[in-house]
């Protein structure tokens, strides 16, 4: 009866782990796809990203990549992106 409880327990768990797991996967997913959509956006409108820029937004959460991409559609320079 114990040993029944302690399996229905840990296969539990077991489920929880892994649907948490697959939500921080989806989670660095989106922010890996935001990152590179940030990054070709900036790339096409004004050219070459520097390699600080780069690890600046490789660093960033989702959120501040998130701001960082509607500001730079109205940008006029890099700089006014990460201000």
């Amino acid at each position: 009866m114990l040993a029944d409880k302690l399996e229905v327990w840990a296969k539990a768990y077991i489920a929880e782990g892994k649907q948490e797991g697959r939500q921080e996967g989806k989670q660095e997913g989106r922010q890996e796809g935001e990152a590179l959509a940030l990054q070709k956006l900036l790339a096409k409108r004004f050219g070459v990203i520097p390699v600080e820029i780069t690890a600046q937004i490789a660093n960033a959460s989702l959120e501040q990549i998130e701001q960082w991409f509607d500001t730079a559609i109205d940008a006029h320079f890099l700089t006014d992106v990460f201000k």
